[in-house]
């Protein structure tokens, strides 16, 4: 991933500072730790951003995780449909389990997505 270092696509995959691309902004970079998965810092301790601009900032980032959350049943319905040739049941079933599955991916990219439409990257290296 160290090719796409300075872009927004970099922040947006990996969960770094959108602004200096140094520190996780997730206190745990496990999202399968469901106690944890929307558990952020305060700020980045490379460059002093603060991530959380407001209160209830993150609330935008629903708005953001309902595309997401259809680009992934997405690519499931076209691997177990159209690829494979399952049933419509089966593949209903399986997009069901896989937006489960997904679910805390899914709350992670919809929140990292939202911090970098407010943020940029500026150049700051440790």
């Amino acid at each position: 991933m160290a090719f796409l270092k300075q872009t927004k696509l970099y922040s947006i995959l990996t969960g770094k500072c959108p602004v200096c691309h140094n520190e996780s902004m997730y206190s745990e970079t496990n999202p399968y730790i469901l106690s944890k998965t929307l558990k952020m810092q305060e700020r980045c301790s490379s460059c002093n951003t603060k991530y959380k601009i407001e209160p209830s900032f993150f609330f935008g980032a629903m708005y953001v995780s309902y595309p997401v959350g259809l680009l992934f049943a997405g690519i499931v319905f076209g691997l177990c449909y159209l690829v494979f040739n399952f049933s419509l049941m089966v593949t209903y079933a399986l997009i069901v389990l896989a937006m489960l599955i997904l679910q805390p991916i899914i709350m992670r990219l919809a929140r990292n997505i939202w911090i970098n439409f407010f943020m940029s990257y500026n150049g700051l290296e440790k």
